[in-house]
């Protein structure tokens, strides 16, 4: 059968690990030619083209886009995924460290769109899906900075669905829970009683476990598919019920 992507290009942000990575390989799985945008490209995943870029810096971010291009001269699909964890209440971040986070994962975003959006204006089937998160709307402790950059991606998101909905363009966020990527694993790393902590995370979320980058990836899938059309403007929660549920206490 032919897959949802096919003659499709997606690129993904951060798409060297993590979730990042499950993206691409959903998206190749259903037929699209993905390229991973990171940092670190040492061990991309298998089938898809590799591109060095860092989303803090714009020269580098408008050279991967032009990589992109250069092999397959069409962007269809953006996944904006990139982006860094941060610890502490609004007292312990330093300007540095806000301006940092912000940097990353804000505006690091708004490059890479910046820079994808002439090619998306090609495109018959153009979607933009940002990473944003439970952080951005439940309030979740040692969590400021982080908690403030997602909300603005959350907002950010809205504000490029209404801008680019007439150009063919949709966007839309996925708000992932509580997941089980290497950023929690090097947390649990240096927690006191590692099994306790995550055994804490897992209880804040109503399913009871941590998310998996594969079902973050399905959302993103929906999100971007051609199918989904009259999908644009939302924000996607995968987080377990974490957000909408209030469950009692199991006995």
């Amino acid at each position: 059968m032919a897959g949802e992507f096919d003659g499709l290009v997606a690129a993904v942000t951060g798409g060297a690990s993590g979730i990042g990575a499950a993206i691409a390989q959903r998206l190749m799985a259903d037929g699209a030619r993905v390229a991973v945008l990171d940092r670190d490209v040492s061990n991309p995943p298998e089938g898809a083209l590799a591109v060095q870029a860092d989303v803090s810096d714009d020269a580098s971010v408008r050279a991967a886009v032009d990589r992109v291009l250069q092999e397959w001269d069409r962007l269809d699909v953006l996944v904006n995924n990139a982006g860094i964890g941060a610890q502490g209440t609004v007292a312990d971040n330093s300007d540095d460290e806000w301006l940092q986070v912000l940097n990353v994962n804000l505006l690091g975003m708004v490059r890479t769109a910046r820079a994808a959006l002439p090619a998306l204006r090609r495109s018959p089937s153009a979607a933009i899906v940002n990473t944003g998160s439970i952080a951005a709307t439940a309030g979740i402790p040692q969590r400021a900075v982080y908690s403030a950059s997602k909300g603005a991606v959350h907002a950010l998101t809205r504000a490029m669905a209404a801008d680019h909905l007439a150009e063919g363009i949709r966007v839309c966020a996925v708000a992932p829970g509580t997941a089980d990527t290497p950023w929690i694993g090097r947390l649990l790393e240096r927690a006191d009683d590692p099994a306790a902590e995550r055994a804490a995370l897992e209880a804040r979320q109503p399913h009871g476990r941590l998310v998996s980058a594969e079902e973050v990836a399905g959302a993103v899938a929906y999100l971007a598919s051609p199918r989904s059309t009259s999908t644009t403007g939302i924000v996607l929660a995968v987080d377990g019920g974490m957000q909408e549920l209030r469950l009692r206490p199991r006995s």
